[in-house]
């Protein structure tokens, strides 16, 4: 009895150690944040700020003097940037900073990849309290710098910023997509250019615009290479389409929708587009821009953040000025069904707070996070793009309003359709709208995408696309992307290896199990001698 005794009370030791060794280290140990009542500006701090840039140097100095200027008002705060190329890489390099517990402490990034960080215990730091803090949150009285109010935030865009009816981030910058038009190409071909885009006037000009002569030139650009209409970012076509038809996508929690009627229907038109020649894709064929401006484009939609590559004039371009064509230009929404009540995706750049085991850490991060909400940085990088500033604050700021008034006043800063796509969601914000955020809500976005990619490579290799074609397809593309646990309707969860605590639990229980009947088998064979 006494050696039984011994050996559980020994299993319970070791299970509590284990508890307080997870409970002290690692990722799920961080401690829920809770806002300091005063900030520690007799410390040092480091934040590291992650960020995204493609080749506009301009975007770089933003963040450069956004940095400077902070640093100014609070020399306590040093921040390290460091910027990437694509907000792919970011989210895999927070991902794996999360297993080793070196995050950054400010990362720009979407709330579909925030949804995943969720997954470890604390990782992001919940922005609720802060928001609200009369010190420290937003417009709070102890700031070093003029931050907006909550209510002078665009409630269209901070929606986006929630996830289980918390927020978890707020916005940055944000941008919707556009259709970008050669109208000189679309008044040739007998048609003008209305006002509100409908699908049917996409397919009907494209269809036109895809004739040949006897050749094999086509007879619109004289050229041997046309591609009527280009999308960009299929994964928002097929989710704005079936926004449009009022057919599911996904709901808020996980369940998965996209494989439905409306959706197969969808594809096999755009298939039947396809193959006359009217449409392809960015990832098929290469930028919409490339194509616009050299005259081998009717329709090419992109977001508005991409409109310095858009137009004959164009200040970015990834093709040399001898191939440019010259054309007039028309911005646009995107193509609708209903034109009385049209729908666009919202979309742009997010920026969360990492937690960490120290408040005071966290809560410099959310200062310097903060301060890019101030109007000086908001309207500085609404400038460099087609982007528009996620704050009334800026938006009915005197410089944001003078630069608006200046469209085409010159080819760079104040670029005609760089301003035109920038007023097309100013106007149109009321009409954009967001897709639930869960973990596997970035799975189901790009998921979304492949359904037509894979239709139009079908196309391409002369495949059928009939009832048969789509049924494979939902199955492929759910298995692909590892949607299968969401179709029926269950949270979206991905899943991974056990935690190493996890593991050395269970193994204490089995052998706690094993040395009691141990024992149990020693006491038998001790009655028998």
């Amino acid at each position: 009895m006494r050696a039984a005794r011994t050996v559980i009370a020994l299993a319970l030791i070791f299970i509590i150690t284990l508890f307080a060794f997870s409970g002290c280290h690692g990722r799920r140990g961080t401690a829920e944040f809770k806002t300091p009542e005063e900030f520690d500006e007799s410390r040092s701090y480091e934040v590291v700020f992650w960020a995204k840039n493609d080749t506009n140097k301009n975007q770089t100095r933003i963040y450069e003097k956004a940095i400077a200027d902070f640093e100014a008002l609070y020399p306590n705060i040093n921040v390290k940037l460091r910027l990437y190329t694509d907000y792919g890489k970011i989210y895999n390099d927070v991902i794996t900073n999360i297993a080793t517990g070196t995050t950054p402490d400010v990362c720009i990034t979407y709330p579909d990849h925030i949804a995943t960080y969720l997954t470890g215990n604390n990782v992001v730091a919940p922005l609720d309290d802060l928001f609200s803090d009369e010190r420290y949150g937003l417009g709070g009285s102890a700031l070093k710098f003029d931050s907006p109010t909550f209510d002078e935030m665009i409630p269209e865009f901070m929606d986006e910023c929630t996830i289980s009816g918390h927020y978890y981030a707020i916005p940055y910058m944000r941008s919707t997509e556009a259709c970008y038009i050669n109208r000189t190409y679309v008044e040739a071909l007998g048609y003008e250019v209305p006002d509100m885009l409908t699908w049917d006037f996409i397919w009907e000009v494209s269809e036109a615009a895809a004739g040949k002569d006897a050749d094999g030139v086509y007879t619109l650009n004289g050229q041997r290479v046309m591609i009527p209409f280009i999308y960009k970012s299929t994964d928002n076509m097929m989710i704005q389409l079936l926004k449009q038809k009022g057919a599911g996508y996904s709901t808020p929690e996980g369940e998965v929708l996209l494989f439905n009627d409306t959706t197969g229907e969808l594809l096999q038109e755009i298939a039947g587009h396809t193959e006359k020649g009217a449409f392809s894709t960015f990832k098929i064929s290469s930028y919409p821009a490339n194509f616009l401006n050299a005259g081998q484009c009717v329709f090419a939609i992109d977001s508005t953040a991409g409109a310095t590559w858009m137009g004959p004039e164009a200040p970015l371009s990834d093709i040399s000025p001898d191939k440019f064509v010259d054309f007039d230009i028309e911005v646009r929404p995107i193509p609708q069904y209903d034109t009385e009540h049209p729908a666009m995706i919202s979309q742009g750049p997010s920026v969360c707070v990492f937690n960490k085991d120290d408040p005071q850490q966290v809560l410099a991060s959310w200062l310097f996070a903060q301060y890019l909400l101030t109007n000086d940085v908001q309207i500085a990088y609404a400038k460099t793009e087609g982007y528009v500033p996620v704050t009334q604050k800026a938006r009915q700021d005197e410089a944001y309003e003078s630069y608006l008034a200046a469209c085409g006043a010159d080819g760079d800063e104040h670029y005609s359709v760089k301003i035109l796509a920038s007023e097309l969601l100013l106007e149109h914000t009321g009409d954009t709208f967001i897709t639930p955020v869960f973990n596997g809500s970035a799975s189901l976005r790009d998921a979304a995408g492949q359904l037509i990619e894979s239709t139009v490579k079908s196309v391409r290799r002369k495949e059928k696309v009939d009832d048969a074609y789509i049924t494979k397809l939902y199955k492929d593309t759910s298995s692909l992307y590892r949607l299968n646990s969401l179709g029926s309707g269950r949270q979206a969860k991905e899943l991974g290896p056990l935690p190493l605590t996890s593991k050395l639990l269970l193994l204490s229980i089995a052998v706690c199990w094993a040395a009691l009947g141990t024992v149990q088998i020693v006491r038998r064979l001790k009655k028998k001698i």
